[in-house]
């Protein structure tokens, strides 16, 4: 197996289930004993939290740097950032290190592309639902994003800081998460994106109006099927 690079604490909860998931696949597939070699950084979030209340991409752009080549050094073949919104400064990342970035917006668009759905309705931090970053990557799949309104991604960037992040499950939210999905179905979203990596803990299939893509999943997998596939051939 190829070794994995995850640049994680973004926060500690949806990195334990990026843990869990890529060495579930493995198991599964490969049975007994089988886990998935990673090289795991896990930064301070409040650091990480602190850069983008103050807009200081270029020093999170440093840090998550810096703990990519960590990773590297640590046997790393691939890195991936686990976390939606830190995908922001993925280009900082890519240039610091001489592996892949493994794209969060990559393995959503490829669970979009097997399904047929070409408009996906983005539930995320405000940064994801309101900047370009994530919208074009998935359009470089043929993806159209759907945001929500302002009030209402007022309401799902302050449930993700204020709850999710800190590990705090809130019915009341979930049943407003829930309203956001409706009215994304009648802009035309087909499915919904859970572009932040907590969301999926609060918001599953059974509750949803619409079929999710929970990210953290999609990308887990992704990262697993990376690991697990051959290396490529030396011409």
């Amino acid at each position: 197996m190829r070794t994995l690079g995850l640049i994680g604490g973004m926060s500690w909860h949806s990195t334990a289930t990026y843990y869990r998931i890529i060495n579930e696949v493995v198991a599964d597939r490969l049975g007994g004993h089988a886990s998935a070699p990673i090289a795991l950084q896990s930064l301070d979030f409040a650091t990480i939290r602190q850069c983008q209340v103050d807009g200081d991409w270029a020093g999170a752009g440093v840090l998550l740097g810096r703990a990519a080549q960590a990773c590297v050094t640590g046997g790393a073949d691939a890195v991936a950032i686990c976390t939606n919104l830190m995908h922001k400064v993925a280009p900082a990342v890519e240039s610091a290190v001489d592996v892949p970035l493994l794209h969060i917006g990559d393995a959503v668009a490829g669970v979009a592309s097997s399904h047929g759905w070409t408009r996906l309705g983005i539930l995320g931090t405000r940064w994801v639902m309101e900047e370009s970053f994530y919208a074009d990557r998935l359009a470089r799949h043929g993806i159209t994003a759907v945001v929500p309104s302002e009030p209402e991604r007022e309401l799902v960037d302050r449930v993700v800081f204020d709850e999710l992040t800190q590990g705090k499950i809130v019915d009341a939210s979930r049943a407003a998460y829930v309203d956001v999905i409706e009215r994304l179905a009648s802009q035309g979203a087909e499915a919904v994106v859970l572009a932040c990596t907590e969301i999926g803990l609060l918001v599953s299939g059974p509750d949803s109006p619409l079929p999710l893509i929970c990210s953290a999943d999609a990308h887990a997998r992704a990262l697993a099927d990376f690991s697990l596939a051959p290396e490529p051939a030396l011409a």
